[in-house]
């Protein structure tokens, strides 16, 4: 007697990786993630605080995430922190393909020591960014605190999704850094995570995100 299967069970899942190479004056960079790995990274951008955040956006997204970037550090780190959003972004775009199966929607209070930060993302293909968050001082380490903005910025708009990052109040300058990111990468997790129960769909009534 025959045995019959169906076509999921012959379903292999789809590789979603990306590697991204951008080289301008300012900087060159090289992106490479698997949007299904277990969260394993290697940071490289010559910014050591920045590394530390984009190691947490790794780890608790479970993106394994490879950044190498060779910037106009002895400028400043503006270029390099601007650029290096710009290729994960673009990276994160890449490897979503269509977007079929995808969550989309995400959200997760942060909560860390004494600070709380909310991030809420929509992988919609729209870029969009709102960011409600003041910190009490310029620098944390030597890089300016008001490049976290520009580097979640420019991840927004070249990954195409909209992105609410708030703090609700913060015990000192390095948490609320920290938790912006964690709570970015936990949001990330979930919305890019594959929905068994609508893999073969995407998750818009356009049919198209």
């Amino acid at each position: 007697m025959p045995i019959w299967y169906s076509a999921s069970e012959f379903r292999r899942p789809a590789m979603r990786t990306a590697k991204i190479a951008r080289k301008t004056n300012e900087t060159e960079i090289s992106v490479s993630i698997d949007l299904d790995g277990t969260g394993a990274h290697k940071m490289a951008t010559g910014v050591g605080f920045f590394d530390h955040m984009l190691d947490q956006l790794s780890r608790h997204s479970l993106i394994d995430m490879d950044v190498t970037c060779k910037g106009d550090l002895h400028i400043d780190f503006h270029h390099t922190v601007e650029d290096v959003g710009i290729a994960l972004g673009q990276a994160i775009k890449e490897a979503l393909g269509d977007k079929k199966g995808i969550r989309r929607y995400a959200s997760c209070d942060l909560p860390m020591d004494g600070t709380l930060t909310r991030a809420a993302l929509d992988v919609s293909g729209r870029a969009f960014l709102v960011f409600k968050a003041e910190f009490s001082q310029g620098k944390i380490g030597d890089i300016d605190t008001e490049l976290f903005r520009e580097f979640f910025q420019a991840f927004a708009v070249n990954a195409g999704i909209t992105l609410h990052i708030e703090n609700f109040y913060f015990d000192n300058n390095h948490h609320l850094a920290e938790s912006m990111f964690k709570a970015v990468a936990r949001a990330l997790r979930d919305a890019v995570e594959i929905d068994p129960r609508t893999a073969d769909r995407v998750p818009s009534t356009k049919g198209v995100l």
